[in-house]
């Protein structure tokens, strides 16, 4: 069992619409997230997906219960710091997190924030960038690069303020099949190779087949949690809109013409070696 770095007790968040209604968005959540876990957070609109995911950092605070990130209780004034500096969010349009002229400067952002000495400071945008591979990109003006590019500086810069979980809302929302294929990349290589806990808010039942944890959200509660062979094709979680992945639409399909596959056949790959065990 990993070791809990995010928890949430109890959790109710509630605003004051326009009209001057209250709206309830999340509603008595409780939730423990593991150290280095891949959790992939779906549900059709206005479930509260990037609610919650809000409360991981404190950039919005409770209106009932408790917010827990490594211990630290997201509510207390004395913490806010402290928990931006270990989560940290990219968001759906990478336009809307570049903020300097050049890709390494971008990078360097966040840490000079946190008052960085100069010298780590390069350390951090150096590392940050071989990692998302953005380093020969370093001088050229974000405005000038590709979608993908850019969504892979939003994550560097993230990564360089050192952070031990980023959320991702919907990352991949504007980016083109090319872009959207870079990012889950580096998405995956991030949790795999250094232990990121990554939280990844999707609408893309395949991009949740990537997760090793599927939590479904529907009317500000979580109504479903588990791994995402049985998640993603669970009636309620399709009852929601929400569709399945590719591989397993193709899959239902084949067996209802009589192909015995297994379930749980969410990607391209387990498809295809289902088919070859079956066709051997």
């Amino acid at each position: 069992m990993p070791i809990p770095f995010i928890q949430t007790r109890a959790l109710e968040y509630t605003y004051t619409a326009e009209d001057g209604q209250a709206i309830s968005a999340l509603r008595g959540i409780d939730l423990t997230v593991g150290r280095g876990e891949f959790v992939a957070l779906i549900g059709p609109n206005g479930s509260g997906k990037s609610t919650l995911a809000r409360h991981f950092n404190a950039l919005l605070l409770p209106t009932a219960g408790e917010v827990w990130v490594d211990g630290l209780l997201t509510s207390d004034p004395r913490h806010v710091q402290a928990v931006r500096q270990r989560v940290g969010m990219v968001f759906q349009n990478p336009d809307n997190q570049i903020v300097a002229g050049t890709v390494e400067e971008d990078v360097a952002f966040g840490p000079e924030n946190l008052g960085v000495p100069a010298a780590e400071i390069r350390r951090r945008v150096d590392e940050a960038l071989e990692v998302v591979g953005m380093t020969a990109y370093r001088h050229h003006p974000p405005h000038m690069l590709s979608g993908g590019q850019k969504q892979r500086v939003a994550i560097a810069g993230a990564l360089a303020t050192r952070p031990d979980c980023i959320v991702f809302d919907e990352p991949t929302s504007m980016l083109d099949a090319e872009g959207r294929r870079q990012v889950l990349q580096t998405v995956q290589r991030l949790n795999a190779e250094r232990g990121l806990t990554v939280i990844l808010i999707t609408q893309n039942m395949d991009e949740a087949a990537l997760a090793r944890r599927v939590l479904v959200m529907d009317g500000g509660r979580i109504v479903r949690d588990g791994p995402p062979e049985e998640v993603l094709e669970a009636p309620e979680v399709e009852g929601l809109g929400l569709g399945r992945p590719f591989a397993a639409e193709v899959a239902r399909r084949l067996r209802e013409r009589g192909i015995p596959l297994p379930p749980g056949l969410l990607t391209v790959e387990a498809l295809a070696a289902a088919l070859r065990c079956t066709f051997r």
